[in-house]
């Protein structure tokens, strides 16, 4: 697997740093993150380096979300939330802080756990017109 010397995450792969490791085979590890936003809060990485989504190989990708289910069912089934975040930051504009893609599975219990997602809606600065025309310019990007 292709790592880099001086990614956290590539140093948890190799054994360097500890990690409490929740899951592994030859393409991903999963590991508790430190913080524990809620009980059982646990990282996805794909053992390649790749910096994030924009940068990851499809092949990468593939093996690397067809676990998530996995991984999710396993935390699931030990402390039985009533629902589950999942969340990838990408670019520091959108909190990414180690440069490895990763993937937060976050338990929930309820309110106060802990966690929240709170965005701003603009459903209403945006009109059906405006979504369509939204839509179709990612559309004319989308590679095949």
């Amino acid at each position: 697997m292709e790592n880099h010397e001086d990614c956290v995450f590539c140093k948890i792969v190799n054994g360097e740093i500890p990690s409490a490791k929740v899951y592994e085979d030859e393409f991903v590890y999963a590991f508790l993150d430190l913080s524990q936003v809620t009980k059982g809060h646990t990282l996805v990485i794909p053992k390649t380096h790749t910096k994030n989504i924009y940068e990851t190989p499809a092949e990468v990708a593939k093996e690397f979300f067809a676990r998530v289910p996995k991984i999710a069912n396993a935390i699931k089934k030990t402390y039985q939330p009533i629902g589950m975040n999942l969340l990838n930051n990408n670019e520091p504009p959108a909190d990414q802080s180690v440069f490895h893609l990763h993937m937060h599975l976050i338990p929930r219990y309820g309110e106060g756990d802990g966690y929240s997602s709170n965005w701003t809606v603009h459903e209403k600065d945006y009109t059906t017109d405006d979504l369509q025309k939204i839509a179709a310019e990612i559309s004319n990007n989308v590679a095949e």
